[in-house]
């Protein structure tokens, strides 16, 4: 099944935004965290690592690498994995990515996936009989909720509103199951020799082809490790909260000097 012209427009223009909002937003964490030239210098590897990877999943979706068939295994899992996993060893891992995380307040990393609104396009697709209704009414539904409410979280949490943290951490969960049901549903409908749902019409294989590819190659990933990083800033604002707490006197006492 050919894919629709407009649909390059979409999926292309959504990716590089997010990608430019990204990068522009660590940036301006680091200059208002006034950021040493070793933060610097991991902000330009970030930036070259993100274009290089979106430049290598378009090449690859581009040239057909990807294509679901039938006959061979299915490719897209492991473009959809293999970032996550090193996306979450970084995170773990690297003092210069936690420094990086923070610097951005939790606000961010929450309000920048309002991209997520893109999913939209999947209830298109279906409404014009190109994608499985398995896949595309729960990740289109999904992806859209999420994106309308990443706004609205990230604005409550940066004025201070009570249960801020509680609706965070709920609407990470939210995002990150709403992308584990979508993956399985787009597993579940994408030609393969493993598709239990083989005899379902219309199929997902438009999930595998340029340039709707590029959303479980590239934005998938990307949302995750948002999801992730977002999860981690606000553990460790939750441990400083606490901590602070306990250092307060009582009412009616004072610290000895």
């Amino acid at each position: 099944m050919n894919p629709p012209a407009y649909l390059a427009y979409v999926v292309l223009t959504a990716n590089i935004a997010t990608i430019v909002a990204v990068l522009m937003g660590a940036r301006a964490a680091l200059a208002r965290a006034r950021m040493a030239d070793g933060d610097a210098r991991m902000l330009r590897l970030l930036a070259a690592l993100l274009v290089a990877w979106f430049a290598l999943v378009l090449a690859l979706t581009y040239a057909g690498v990807l294509r679901g068939e039938a006959d061979r295994p299915p490719i897209v899992p492991f473009a959809i994995f293999l970032p996550i996993v090193i996306g979450l060893v970084l995170l773990w891992r690297s003092d210069a990515v936690r420094r990086l995380i923070d610097a951005v307040p939790l606000s961010w990393l929450v309000g920048i996936q309002v991209y997520r609104v893109v999913g939209a396009i999947f209830l298109v697709l279906l409404a014009e009989g190109r994608l499985s209704p398995l896949f595309a009414l729960p990740a289109g539904v999904g992806d859209v909720t999420v994106g309308v409410l990443a706004p609205f979280v990230a604005w409550r949490y940066a004025r201070g509103r009570h249960g801020r943290t509680t609706l965070v951490r709920a609407w990470n969960v939210a995002g990150l199951l709403d992308l584990a049901i979508a993956v399985t549903a787009g597993f579940l409908t994408v030609p393969s020799p493993l598709q239990p749902a083989s005899l379902i019409a219309p199929s997902s294989a438009l999930l595998t082809v340029f340039p709707l590819a590029l959303v479980p190659a590239f934005a998938v990933p990307v949302s995750v490790i948002l999801h992730a990083a977002a999860l981690i800033k606000l553990r460790g604002a939750a441990v400083d909260d606490g901590a602070r707490r306990r250092d307060e006197p009582f009412p009616g006492h004072t610290k000895a000097a």
